[in-house]
Order: C-alpha cells, then sequence, then structure tokens
C-alpha cells in the first residue's frame, strides 16, 4: 500500500473501533484501541515504513485493516508448536530467548543442521532465520552465520525464529491453488444445517404426515360428512395417542408456523381435540370448516391423489441434508495432504450439490492457466494472490544449492504473506533483500562472477514475467493491474536482470501531489511504443515534450516537471486538495504511463494480439456500462476504456488498418454513443474530448439526457 500525504491521524482508527464495538468484535476493538493509545503516547508512526518505536523495518508488523501497525510483531505471541516440543524434549522453560539460545549453542550443530532434512514450514518471514543459520554452518560460512545470529540476538525473546515442521511433502513447485486441502475440509466440516431446509424437511418429512394422521382420525369421527358425532372411548383413547405423539415430535423436530401458528389447520385441529378428550367444548364449526378445506384440496388421507403427493414429497425429504454431504467430503479430503491443493477434485464431490463442489473446487491444484481455464480465478486481485509461487521459484532459482533455493522460494512465499503498511512521504514497503537473513545469503546468488552463471535464471525469469503479464492481459481485459500484481511483475522483472519502471495505483484520498522517478521513466517508456499513434492523438499527449524531461535521480527523487504537467491535464491547479481533484492527476498519470500496459508489452516483451485484447477491453466497457452506474463503476468503464485506445495504437495506421475497422462496428447510440463519436472525430483528425473516469462534477454518463440502456 504504497501511497502519499502527510501525517495520519486517529480518525480512521477511531471510525473501525466504532465500528468494532457496534458489531461486538471485542477483539478487534482491543487492537484498535491500541492502535490509537500507540499513536497518542508516540509509540505508533502510521505513514512510516518503520512504524512501531525501537522495531526495525525487518521485523514483521502486524497491520490491521488500512495498513495500520496495531505495534505488535506478527512473530511475537505465545510459543507455536515447534518451540514447545523442542522446550519439553530437552527439559526447558517455555521462555522463547532460552529456546533460541539453545537451538544455536555450538554443540547442538548436528541438529541444528539436521533441520534442512527434517522437513520446515515457514509461514512467517522471520521463522527462516534458522534454517538460514543452519545453511550457513553446512556450508562453512560461520563467520557469516554468527554475524547473522548477533543481529537477530536482541529479538530472540519476543520474536520467534523456529520454523514449524513440515506438514508433508513439497508440492509440485508449478502448481498453484485458491485454498488448501485443509482449509476445504475444515470450511465443509464447519457447516451447519441450513434452518429453512430443515424446517422444510420437518413440514415434508414429519408434520404434513402427523397432520393427516390428525385429519384421518377427526373424518374418523364423521356421520355423514359432519366430524365429532362419533366419538367412542375407543377414538378418545387414540386421540389421547395423537396428543402424546405431538409432545414427543415437538421435541426432536420443532414444528414451522405453518403447523404450529395459532391459526394453522393442525393448531385448530389438535386444539379441539384437547378440548374434546377433556371432556370441554370444542369450536365444531371451526373444525368443520378446516377439515373440509384440507380434503377439498388434497383429499382424504390415502387417497390415490394424496398418497401420491406424498410420496414426492417423502423423496425430497429423504434426501441427504446438504451440511450432511459437506460432512462426507470433509471426511474424504481429510485422508489428502492438508498443507497442499487437490489434484483431482471431482472423485471427492461426486453427487455432491453445487456449493459444496464449489468449495473443493477452490481447492484445485493446477498450473495457475489451468485455474483461470477453469473459472476458477475471478479477478486479476485473486490471479496476484497465486502469482506469488511462480515468483519463489524465479527467486529461488538464483541460487546454485539446491537446499538454498528451497529455501528462499519458502521465504519468499513467507514475505508476500507480510501485510503492506500505510506509507506516506513517498516511502516504500521493506523489500525481502533488507532482511538480515535474506542480505547473509546474498553472495551465493547466481550471477555473472559465479562459476556456474549460464543466464537461465534470468532468462526464467523473464519467461515467468511474461507469462503472468500475458495471462493478465488476456484473461482480464481491461482491469487495471492491482497493486499486489505489480509488486510480483517488479520481483519477476528484478529476478530477469530488466530495469522496468512498474508503477502502483495511488490512493487519491491521502496523495501529496508528487510522483516519483519511475512515473516520468514509464511514460518515456511508453512514447517510446506509441509516440505518432491513436493512443498519443485520443489523449492528445506530446511524448516528445515527455521525453524531454529531466530524469530525477535517486530513490525518493520527485519530479516536479512530471507532476506539473498531470496537473495542467487534469485542469487542477494546486498540487493537492480534494480526492476527485487528487483523482484528476493521479488519472492523468495513468493515462501518461499507461498504468504498466507499455511496460509490459514493450518492456517486458509480452505478445498479445492488438485486435483480441481490444475486443476483450471493449467487452468489458459494454459490460460495466450496462450495469446501474456509480462513480467507481464510471472510472473502471475509463480504465477499460484506455486499454482499448492502447491496444488499438498497435494495429498500424489507424486511419487506414483494423484500428478503423473495429471502431466502424462499435455502436454509436446508447450510453456509449458520445464516446464512440468522440474516438471517431479523432480517427477523423479532430478533436474530442477523451473518456475520463475522475471528475468534480457531475460525469457525462450519468447526465439526464444520455440514453440509460
Amino acid at each position: 500500500m504504497e501511497q502519499h500525504g502527510d501525517t495520519v491521524g486517529t480518525g480512521y482508527p477511531q471510525a473501525q473501533l466504532a465500528k468494532a464495538v457496534t458489531g461486538g468484535d471485542t477483539g478487534k476493538a482491543a487492537r484498535w484501541r491500541a492502535v490509537i493509545a500507540g499513536m497518542l503516547r508516540g509509540d505508533l508512526t502510521i505513514g512510516s515504513r518503520t512504524p512501531v518505536r525501537k522495531m526495525p523495518a525487518w521485523v514483521t508488523p502486524e497491520v490491521l485493516h488500512g495498513g495500520f501497525a496495531s505495534g505488535r510483531a506478527a512473530a511475537a505471541g505465545p510459543l507455536n508448536e515447534a518451540e514447545t516440543a523442542y522446550a519439553d524434549r530437552h527439559g526447558l522453560p517455555h521462555d522463547r530467548g532460552v529456546i533460541f539460545r539453545h537451538r544455536i549453542d555450538p554443540a547442538r550443530r548436528a541438529r541444528l543442521d539436521a533441520l534442512l532434512d527434517d522437513g520446515y514450514a515457514v509461514t512467517l518471514p522471520e521463522e527462516a532465520l534458522l534454517p538460514v543459520v543452519a545453511w550457513l554452518l553446512r556450508f562453512g560460512d560461520e563467520e557469516a552465520a554468527l554475524d547473522l545470529i548477533e543481529q537477530v540476538l536482541p529479538y530472540s525473546a519476543a520474536l520467534c525464529f523456529t520454523p514449524r515442521p513440515a506438514p508433508g511433502p513439497p508440492a509440485d513447485p508449478e502448481l498453484v491453488w485458491r485454498a488448501t486441502a485443509g482449509e476445504a475440509r475444515q470450511s465443509l466440516a464447519n457447516r451447519q444445517p441450513n434452518e429453512r431446509v430443515e424446517a422444510m424437511r420437518g413440514t415434508l418429512g414429519v408434520w404434513n404426515l402427523y397432520a393427516d394422521r390428525v385429519l384421518a382420525h377427526w373424518l374418523r369421527s364423521a356421520v355423514d360428512g359432519r366430524v365429532g358425532v362419533h366419538m367412542d372411548e375407543p377414538w378418545q383413547h387414540a386421540a389421547r395417542g395423537l396428543l402424546a405423539e405431538y409432545a414427543d415430535l415437538a421435541r426432536r423436530t420443532p414444528p414451522s408456523r405453518r403447523h404450529a401458528g395459532p391459526k394453522a389447520n393442525l393448531t385448530v385441529l389438535r386444539t379441539a381435540l384437547e378440548e374434546a378428550v377433556a371432556g370441554r367444548e370444542w369450536r365444531r364449526g371451526l373444525v368443520q370448516t378446516v377439515t373440509d378445506a384440507m380434503v377439498r384440496r388434497r383429499g382424504e388421507p390415502g387417497s390415490p391423489g394424496h398418497a401420491a403427493l406424498r410420496d414426492r414429497q417423502a423423496a425430497v425429504a429423504a434426501k441427504t441434508p446438504h451440511h450432511v454431504i459437506a460432512r462426507q467430503v470433509a471426511e474424504r479430503l481429510a485422508e489428502l495432504p492438508q498443507h497442499i491443493g487437490v489434484l483431482d477434485a471431482e472423485p471427492l464431490v461426486a453427487g455432491a450439490p453445487a456449493s459444496v463442489r464449489a468449495v473443493v473446487r477452490r481447492a484445485t491444484a493446477a498450473p495457475v492457466e489451468g485455474l483461470v481455464a477453469a473459472g476458477l480465478v475471478p479477478s486479476a486481485e485473486v490471479l496476484a494472490a497465486l502469482v506469488p509461487r511462480v515468483t519463489a521459484q524465479a527467486v529461488g532459482a538464483a541460487y546454485a544449492d539446491p537446499d538454498l533455493r528451497a529455501l528462499m522460494a519458502a521465504h519468499y512465499l513467507a514475505f508476500r504473506n507480510r501485510r503492506s503498511l500505510l506509507l506516506t512521504d513517498l516511502e516504500s514497503q521493506v523489500r525481502p533483500d533488507e532482511l538480515p537473513w535474506v542480505r547473509a545469503v546474498q553472495r551465493y546468488e547466481l550471477n555473472e562472477l559465479h562459476e556456474l552463471y549460464d543466464g537461465s535464471t534470468e532468462a526464467g525469469a523473464a519467461v515467468a514475467l511474461r507469462r503472468i503479464g500475458g495471462l493478465t492481459l488476456c484473461s482480464f481485459p481491461g482491469t487495471l493491474l492491482p497493486n499486489p500484481l505489480v509488486s510480483e511483475l517488479r520481483t519477476l522483472s528484478r529476478e530477469a536482470r530488466l530495469r522496468l519502471p512498474w508503477v502502483e495505483e495511488l490512493a487519491a484520498d491521502i496523495f501529496d501531489g508528487r510522483f516519483v522517478a519511475k512515473f516520468p521513466a514509464a511514460a518515456r517508456l511508453a512514447g517510446n511504443l506509441l509516440a505518432g499513434t491513436l493512443y498519443e492523438r485520443y489523449y492528445r499527449i506530446d511524448y516528445a515534450y515527455l521525453d524531454a524531461l529531466p530524469a530525477p535521480q535517486g530513490g525518493k527523487a520527485v519530479s516536479p516537471e512530471f507532476a506539473r504537467l498531470c496537473r495542467e491535464r487534469a485542469g487542477v491547479r494546486q498540487a493537492t486538495g480534494r480526492p476527485a481533484h487528487n483523482g484528476m492527476i493521479i488519472e492523468q498519470a495513468q493515462i501518461l504511463t499507461t498504468h504498466n500496459l507499455a511496460t509490459l508489452v514493450h518492456g517486458a516483451g509480452v505478445a498479445v494480439d492488438p485486435l483480441d485484447a481490444a475486443t476483450g477491453a471493449w467487452t468489458t466497457v459494454e459490460r460495466l456500462a450496462s450495469r446501474p452506474l456509480s462513480h467507481r463503476s464510471i472510472k473502471d468503464i475509463a480504465y477499460a476504456w484506455r486499454h482499448m485506445i492502447f491496444f488499438l495504437s498497435l494495429t498500424g495506421d489507424s486511419l487506414t488498418g483494423d484500428a478503423l475497422t473495429f471502431v466502424e462496428a462499435l455502436p454509436r447510440h446508447g450510453r456509449l454513443g458520445p464516446a464512440v463519436d468522440g474516438l471517431w472525430s479523432v480517427l477523423a483528425g479532430r478533436k474530442s474530448r477523451p473518456l475520463t473516469g475522475w471528475t468534480t462534477e457531475r460525469h457525462w454518463l450519468l447526465a439526464p439526457g444520455v440514453d440509460q440502456g
């Protein structure tokens, strides 16, 4: 969550605290109270990459909603099961510092070395420390191991540096999954009966049949159609049995209002039975009316039509409830490795309802392309959550030793579990190479100076970069790349030794008006691809002017010229202001940089069919425009429209080529008619106001005169 802004106040935490209190979530309320108290005491500096006083940047902070650090370290808290087991095995107190010192004691190095062979699971970055120490000692680099221990020793009493035992054999690195078999099993095992379904089953399988028996009993008392005439002792005895049966059934299967409400037919007949058995007056006319109506509607109990109806209802009631099936499938899942996905889900869910199948399908393990093709990746955000397994292999491939390669891949996945902080003043999120245990093994990365270096590491990362980039553009056309996905693409390009300017989506509410060096760099890269094309003409860009802007220097270097250009294009005078003004400035930066589209296509070499990509973007535009519009959806339409213009610009001469044919097929009526007309004007050599999403006024797509579809 890389953001720009001034000092962050307590307004947001106070709102979250009120929400937690109102919702009765005492745990969440306590965490937000701790945030507010820490901010007021000065122990928390929200917006800093080191938000907790005396906690170095490499420590994984506990982060609440909105990027607010709670003040606690994620690796703090109670001992994990591995620490507890180690302490018990060696007769140590349950003290994290004592346990850590015991594990690194030189006399026990052989046992520490065995950690690499026994298998381990790294869920937080800190848990990779002991395996790294073990690897360094095994490799003979005692100096690096001791230096690393010295750096972390002051925190060993508070933070867990011990990995958990491996839950099972590692999965094929090519496979990804949205949920593990264990997570799917737990979800299904926790399924509770559906109250409405259970009420229906009770009605069909119990109470309809009981009502039939009560009705039949009243009909047996009838003479010439008049009920209640023949009520001898056998009839009375049977009536008492029915009343006792009601009490027993109600305990086991509570009736719904349909059978227990004060005006329900069964209530009328049962109440009359109670009165008759007690020798009191009962409502003869009402009972007669109810019995006549029940017979008229479904026939007498036992008649052919009535029996057929009850048989159909019994078949429905006899069906196994979904929660029971869910628990049966959970038992099947329990027989599989719980820490990875499921290779073949179909045998597990044979005959299961859709709701159960959906849970198990989320655990399907396959290459990421397979999950996308199966419809199991509904958005770019979900894709971003899967990509780290692909990136981790590229990160691990940078090391020659297989043990270190596996360790660094596992560490990268754990690092990606680290939640982003809310950052201000152009701060950047902590990178993996800032962690002491990663720095300790950096000298063992393959590079041009390494005797085993053959360039395959960079080539593999470049292939993964193009693979993920192409999958994103083709599978989610017209969609803004989410920041977590941008982060993965940045890592892959870094592993591929490609210096590419990846830019994040900035938050309009805390934007401070500045753009760092990568924004004008991305715009220049876009100009190399788009100068003289439809994109440049449609959005009225002078890429030659952009190319001439001075390049900022340094990590936090900003480009005031680029910021000024974005403000001028947005028609905003102030550097920062209302979120709508900020959003207009940010949108112009996205237009100039293409928000990573040019970086993917021109920088990373992602191959796409421009017409197919433009068609996909237009389909997204149409889908979004066909729904009720909001300010959010209008921004999404503008994103997708911009993608369409970008890809049309890659088809060649827009005045005579495929772009012209494409635009000729677009409808010039309805909600999007004005936008299509504007595009036509540009193709004809005239100027037109481009479609954008942010505005301080009522957007023309919401204007009453526009056809609402």
